[in-house]
C-alpha cells in the first residue's frame, strides 16, 4: 500500500488554501476521493461552487461560525470545531479518502480552539494511505516536527496594504 504524507502548508503569505486545492484537484484527476473541510470558515466561497462540479470526488465540509476569529473565542467556536473533528475522524475510518485537507485547523491550533492533542490523534488516525494536509498561519514547531512536508508561504509584497479588500474567484 502506498503510504500517505502529511502536508503543512503555513506562513503569513497567500496561497495556502489554494495550494489544498490545487492538490485537492489533481487528487481528484487522479481517481482518489477528497475530504476537504473547513475550519473556523462557513461561508460560501467561490472554491465551494467549483468543488460542487467534483461531488462524486470531493467532499466539503464547513465547521465555522461565519465570524473572524481574533482572541475572544466563543463556546461555539470551541463546539463546531469540536463537530468537526468528530465528523472528519469518523469519515477517514471509511478509509473512503485517499486525501483529507484540514483547512484553517492550524489557525484554530493556534488560537487554542483545539487542543494540540486532539489535532495529533486526528492524524495518527488516518489511513495508512491517505494524504494529509493541513492550513493555516501559526503552525507550532512541535506541530511542524510531525509533518513529513512543509510550505511556508511568505508574503513578499500584497495589494491589501494598498487597501484592496478580497475579491470574488480571486481571494474568496
Amino acid at each position: 500500500m502506498e503510504r500517505g504524507f502529511l502536508h503543512i502548508y503555513t506562513g503569513d503569505g497567500k496561497g495556502k488554501t489554494t495550494a489544498a486545492l490545487g492538490l485537492a484537484l489533481r487528487a481528484a484527476g487522479a481517481g482518489k476521493r477528497v475530504l476537504f473541510s473547513q475550519f473556523l470558515k462557513n461561508s460560501i466561497c467561490s472554491e465551494h461552487r467549483a468543488l460542487e462540479r467534483f461531488e462524486d470526488r470531493i467532499t466539503v465540509r464547513c465547521f465555522g461560525t461565519g465570524e473572524f476569529i481574533r482572541e475572544d473565542i466563543k463556546a461555539e467556536q470551541i463546539q463546531r470545531t469540536k463537530e468537526g473533528v468528530e465528523e472528519v475522524s469518523r469519515l477517514m475510518a471509511s478509509d473512503n479518502f485517499g486525501l483529507v485537507i484540514l483547512d484553517e485547523i492550524v489557525v484554530a491550533l493556534s488560537l487554542g480552539v483545539i487542543a494540540f492533542d486532539q489535532v495529533l490523534l486526528l492524524i495518527r488516525k488516518r489511513p495508512p494511505g491517505c494524504e494529509m494536509v493541513l492550513t493555516g498561519r501559526g503552525a507550532s514547531r512541535q506541530l511542524i516536527d510531525v509533518a513529513d512536508l512543509v510550505t511556508e508561504m511568505v508574503e513578499v509584497k500584497h495589494y491589501f496594504r494598498r487597501g484592496f479588500t478580497a475579491r470574488e474567484g480571486i481571494e474568496r
